[in-house]
């Protein structure tokens, strides 16, 4: 006998992957339509046609061969709503991109800790190197090379799952490092009911194995979703506190997905050990 909880639940979790679903076939017609702009763009360059001296083409698909690690919507137009948080400070995001996922240097008996210095306060995270290095180690490696600084977190839901997501430099939901890292830690305990509790930070896939990059959600409450997302980490008390006011302040689209009304920059995050 299924119970209205359960029944909840797996609603919950089926809305979730329809999302990425559409989210996948969106990028890749995306991905597409910006092969055939180059395209028409390189015949008319060669012809000799002035159009990209008046403006005609604008170079804003950027990372889009980083596409396929990452999934989120496209952001919604700005909103008028009050801003919680502080302005960025000064500095846009890196561009730099890798061909491959980084030798593991980590040590995995250590106990690593990654502090996001955002606009809306600081978001310290303890991390799990002994069951998730290959992300840990990522996060390390570009942590250390500044991939996170100047990003926005891009995405917000506030219905069904309540997660805050971040890490991509382009803020279009399309942005990754170049390489993908493969899934760790889907069998914790924590995760084993379908739900992610509050307080789990977990990485951002394509809804297929071994896609994840650097986009990461932070879990301000309680969320059912299949355990398909590497769990690598902890959210602080005072983290969390920083993500129920980022979480207040709502979404774009008034649908319980897309961009936060809160403009969350992380100005700066750094991996240590505690």
């Amino acid at each position: 006998m299924v119970t209205k909880d359960q029944r909840r639940r797996q609603l919950a979790r089926e809305k979730f992957e329809r999302q990425h679903e559409r989210r996948v076939q969106a990028q890749r017609k995306a991905v597409r339509r910006n092969a055939v702009v180059a395209a028409v763009l390189a015949v008319v360059l060669a012809a000799g046609a002035t159009a990209w001296a008046a403006g005609a083409f604008s170079p804003d698909s950027k990372n889009n061969d980083a596409a396929a690690a990452d999934v989120s919507p496209t952001p919604a137009e700005p909103s008028k709503a009050p801003d919680p948080c502080a302005k960025p400070a000064e500095g846009n995001p890196g561009t730099e991109q890798w061909k491959k996922e980084p030798a593991v240097t980590i040590d995995t008996a250590a106990k690593y800790t990654l502090t996001l210095q955002t606009t809306c306060g600081d978001i310290a995270l303890d991390l799990d190197a002994k069951n998730a290095p290959h992300t840990v180690n990522s996060f390390a490696f570009l942590a250390g090379k500044g991939y996170f600084d100047h990003t926005k977190c891009h995405r917000l839901t506030t219905s069904g799952i309540y997660v805050l997501q971040c890490g991509d430099p382009t803020a279009q939901g399309t942005g990754g490092p170049g390489y993908t890292i493969p899934d760790e830690n889907l069998k914790a305990k924590e995760i084993a009911g379908g739900t992610y509790p509050a307080g789990t930070v977990a990485m951002a896939n394509t809804g297929q194995a071994h896609t994840g990059g650097s986009q990461f959600f932070l879990v301000y409450k309680d969320s059912p979703l299949p355990p398909n997302y590497t769990p690598f980490g902890t959210i602080g008390a005072a983290g969390m506190e920083v993500l129920d006011k980022i979480a207040a302040a709502g979404e774009t689209t008034g649908a319980g997905d897309g961009a936060p009304n809160a403009t969350v920059v992380i100005n700066k995050a750094t991996v240590g050990t505690s």
